[in-house]
């Protein structure tokens, strides 16, 4: 790639800092050039850490978004901010990295992928786990057939207690919800993805607001506020697809039960199955016997991953410019993005009104 996009960002908190930033860092095609953040000191020490000579920093996004030489913006802010700054970035000419999830409510999401078909430019949604070794090796298997028909999966998200208490994680209203649309999302998302599977028939989910309420609670960031807990701390569901395939996806920041991990996937097909709850294993039947393969997943092991350590952050990140530059779809498209915050919403209303939700 010989152009050097010019990139701004839209959030200068701990995602922007922790993942986006960083690895686009790592890349010589890119280079951040606006910072912007409502505390303005936050994008101040963005543009000083991470920033080409010159960067500008903003604390409206608007000022950043008039700036015509901006090639991509990424957007790092809370939920409910997704769809008005991405629909604003695209219909001012920039390709758009939203993270995570899509939106805070389906409307939402749906206005966001139609405004990337209106503008011609390019959305793509911040689901990391997809680049991870595992996830890339296992991609390469589901495409392959190796597992055949997958119709029973199982989307992982759960923390015995890990709750998030700073930031707006706790509140709903900029939230939208709790762990289902934190990390619930992304469990969700990378079994859809093995599965190739994108359309819903139905869902019956439950979302329970149980541990929350408890005061000095153990948690790995420190005790959290039970007034402030205003979103659920576990949620379930049940997701049947229209060809028979069913899903069942948990997640919690708080709940006691021992087996813990996020953003794994356990499918099973009429082939073989796998699971990334020790490693990525691949189970079946040859020659009349049951096998279990345990995948070495370093480096060189895994061919296709160059070898050369590169993160799933920095992976994702160069696979999203070479989407822009070579002009075919990222690998996260703003369609499957919409199937997940489609399913997400459906279990939060069967959870509300105690019925199952039908898709169209």
């Amino acid at each position: 790639m010989s152009k050097v996009y010019r990139i701004g960002i839209i959030g200068c908190g701990g995602i922007a800092n922790g993942k986006h930033m960083p690895a686009l860092k790592n890349q010589p095609n890119a280079e951040m050039v606006a910072f912007c953040d409502i505390v303005e000191e936050r994008a101040q020490e963005a543009a000083s850490k991470f920033g080409a000579p010159g960067a500008k920093v903003y604390s409206d996004y608007k000022q950043l978004l008039a700036d015509t030489t901006l090639d991509i913006v990424h957007i790092c802010t809370p939920n409910d901010s997704h769809a008005d700054i991405t629909v604003d970035a695209l219909e001012s000419g920039k390709h758009v990295m939203c993270e995570k999830p899509m939106a805070k409510t389906v409307t939402d999401a749906r206005r966001m992928m139609e405004a990337a078909k209106r503008t011609g430019k390019k959305l793509t949604i911040g689901y990391q786990n997809r680049f991870r070794a595992d996830s890339q090796y296992l991609k390469k298997v589901c495409q392959e057939g190796e597992l055949g028909d997958i119709y029973y999966a199982k989307a992982h998200a759960i923390r015995r207690r890990a709750v998030p208490t700073w930031g707006v994680f706790l509140d709903e209203e900029k939230q939208g919800g709790g762990p289902l649309i934190d990390i619930g999302t992304h469990a969700l998302d990378l079994t859809l993805w093995m599965m190739d599977n994108y359309k819903p028939k139905a869902v019956l989910g439950t979302a329970f607001h149980k541990l929350s309420k408890k005061a000095n609670a153990a948690n790995a960031w420190g005790s959290w506020d039970p007034e402030k807990f205003t979103v659920e701390d576990s949620a379930f569901g049940m997701i049947t697809m229209q060809n028979g395939a069913t899903i069942v996806l948990e997640s919690s920041w708080a709940i006691n039960l021992l087996q813990t991990g996020e953003a794994k996937t356990t499918l099973c097909g009429t082939e073989g199955g796998a699971d990334m709850w020790d490693g990525l294993r691949i189970n079946g039947e040859k020659h009349s016997r049951l096998f279990m393969n345990e995948i070495q997943l370093d480096a060189k092991g895994v061919d296709f991953y160059e070898g050369n350590g590169e993160s799933p952050a920095d992976l994702e990140a160069r696979l999203w410019l070479e989407a822009i530059d070579k002009d075919i779809d990222p690998v996260v498209t703003p369609e499957q993005a919409c199937v997940v915050s489609e399913i997400l919403e459906a279990i939060y209303e069967s959870s509300r009104t105690g019925k199952a939700v039908y898709f169209e």
